[in-house]
Formats: structure tokens, C-alpha cells, sequence
């Protein structure tokens, strides 16, 4: 089987050390994680945790089976790209070269990013895309003296399904 990229969404309790459990599954079954990220949902007191790995899709489906037996976890779900929307956030700050400023702007305008901050000796600004579209405004900067790049990990929701509060409503 080949591998590809899956998504798995976890839906969590809010309890102390529920990541590192999480983690560990895929730890002792040798599976690399390429992101993580954790946020509230839309029911309180229930968390997210959405993973990005590439894998086979039975390795997955062990994956996603062996999640939901956690005491904490409520539900887990696992996707291929085309059925989520998705997006990933990156910020980067280069060095200011009053020489270049045209140019710059012009990359950041190409790319549609966000200016957020301008000083005489930096400029930060966002772009909010897929891996994809980051990559090439990083590749775009190679030239500049790029001082600080942060990326998130993907965020993403499913394109249309049943809720996660029905699923809750049928474990009551």
C-alpha cells in the first residue's frame, strides 16, 4: 500500500497529559508526525487536536482505532486533503533594506500576505494558505535576510458530515 497524507482529528476532554497519550500511539508504532495542533471546538469543554502524518490508510485506521480507546478521547475521525478545508499560517520577519522595499512589496503582494509590522530595521508579515503557497513565498525570500519564520500546523474542519455534537448525542 502506499503511503499518502491523512488528517486525523481528535476530539478530546481537556485533561492533563491527554497529548502525551495521544503521541505515544503513534510513537510506539513508528509513525512520524508531520503537524499538531490543539484548540477548543465548538462544544465546551471539548478539544481538538488535528494531526497531519503520511501513512498507509490501514496504518491509519489502526491509528484512529487505537486513539479511541483512550479514556479521554470522545471521537476520532481520520481524512485524505480533498475532504477537509484547511489552511496553515506562517509568519516571517526579514531585515529592512530601504533599497529593496519595492521589491519586497511586491513579493508580499504577489503572494497576497499580510503586512503586520514595519520598523527601519525589520518588517513581519503573515500569509495564511496551504503548505504550498508558504513554501513559495519562503523560496520568493531567499534572497533577503529572512531574521524570524514561524508556521503553524494545519487547521482544518470537514467538509460537510455529521456534527461532532450528534456523534456526542449518540454516545448519551
Amino acid at each position: 500500500m502506499e503511503k499518502q497524507r491523512y488528517n486525523i482529528s481528535v476530539f478530546t476532554e481537556n485533561t492533563i497529559g491527554i497529548l502525551n497519550r495521544l503521541t505515544i500511539i503513534f510513537t510506539r508504532r513508528h509513525i512520524n508526525i508531520d503537524s499538531i495542533t490543539a484548540s477548543e471546538t465548538e462544544l465546551k469543554d471539548v478539544y481538538r487536536y488535528t494531526i497531519v502524518l503520511r501513512e498507509t490508510e490501514l496504518q491509519v485506521r489502526k491509528v484512529v482505532a487505537q486513539l479511541e480507546k483512550q479514556v479521554d478521547v470522545l471521537k476520532a475521525f481520520y481524512h485524505c486533503d480533498t475532504d477537509i478545508v484547511y489552511q496553515e499560517l506562517a509568519l516571517m520577519k526579514v531585515r529592512m533594506d530601504e533599497n529593496r522595499m519595492t521589491e519586497l512589496e511586491q513579493i508580499i503582494r504577489r503572494h497576497n500576505a499580510r503586512l503586520l509590522s514595519v520598523s527601519p530595521a525589520y518588517a513581519v508579515f503573515e500569509l495564511t494558505g496551504h503548505e504550498e503557497a508558504i513554501n513559495h513565498i519562503v523560496a520568493d525570500l531567499d534572497t533577503f535576510d529572512l531574521l524570524e519564520f514561524a508556521r503553524s500546523g494545519r487547521v482544518a474542519v470537514t467538509k460537510p458530515m455529521k456534527t461532532l455534537e450528534a456523534f456526542i448525542n449518540e454516545l448519551v
